[in-house]
């Protein structure tokens, strides 16, 4: 799939005022500082996008970008905020779970995981809850080109394995690079897959 056209639609803090579902919508999530609007910005070919930021935490709000003219893509608010009240945090939680409940159009959600890191309880938790709830979801490791290859497949492995001791199998799995362009393709084309499974509801 090519990327002819990206444009921004809205922004907002409720599920019940984001675009009308007619159209298949991926969203995207990860904790703070994971790199999802440098990822969003690569896949859209487009660096304006979505805003990036060096201080972690500048999406929040739910943001959706009009895609080719036939389906969303949605910049969700990352989890795991460490310099923001819990009263903020609640706020985020309630508005990601809302959404991810209750968007009818929601075909998959990519929940973005720094390729450098160890897993982290917080998204192992996450993972579980989508599970739970059968929310639909790939993970996208972000960050690979700050590796070695070998160190970078020492890592996946380590964290497929770790997975796997709880999980009996695994969700499709993306290696992303957005300052190399690379893993990209695998999302696009991923998309380009499922969309002839969306059917609108009247």
């Amino acid at each position: 799939m090519k990327i002819k056209s990206a444009e921004f639609v809205i922004s907002n803090t409720n599920y019940k005022i984001c675009p009308t579902p007619e159209i298949p919508e991926y969203a995207f999530i990860g904790r703070s500082n994971v790199g999802k609007s440098s990822l969003i910005n690569a896949l859209a070919n487009n660096r304006k996008l979505a805003k990036t930021s060096g201080n972690p935490g500048k999406t929040q709000l739910i943001n959706h970008f009009l895609i080719n003219n036939n389906w969303y893509l949605v910049d969700l608010p990352g989890y795991g905020f460490a310099r923001v009240s819990k009263v903020k945090r609640a706020e985020f939680h309630n508005m990601i779970s809302e959404y991810l409940l209750n968007r009818l159009n929601l075909i998959c959600l990519f929940v973005l995981i720094d390729s450098r890191h160890k897993p982290q309880q917080i998204d192992q938790e996450f993972m579980k809850w989508l599970a739970e709830k059968r929310i639909p979801f790939t993970i996208v490791f972000t960050k690979s080109d700050k590796l070695g290859k070998t160190a970078l497949s020492d890592n996946i492995k380590k964290y497929k394995a770790t997975m796997l001791q709880q999980w009996e199998w695994l969700p499709e799995i993306f290696i992303t690079s957005a300052e190399k362009k690379e893993g990209l393709n695998g999302i696009l084309t991923y998309i380009e897959r499922l969309n002839p499974q969306f059917k609108k509801t009247s």
